[in-house]
């Protein structure tokens, strides 16, 4: 379980790290780029968060960043 959440908060900081880089690009093809990447990594995010919430027999509370 504690690999779970450590997989989990480094989902979540490589999903916020992406959106940060998103945000100060100024190429537009990198900042499409970087938008997937972070939307991607959110939705890995919510599974792992979900299968550890199926595992626990309890729902968690997203703790993920705000989309674009």
């Amino acid at each position: 379980m504690k690999d779970m959440q450590a997989q989990l908060e480094k989902l979540q900081r490589d999903t916020a790290e992406c959106a940060l880089i998103r945000d100060l690009a100024t190429d537009p093809k990198k900042r499409e780029l970087f938008a997937k990447l972070a939307e991607h990594l959110a939705v890995l995010a919510s599974a792992v968060e979900q299968a550890i919430g199926e595992s626990a027999g309890s729902d968690i509370v997203p703790d993920l960043p705000p989309r674009p």
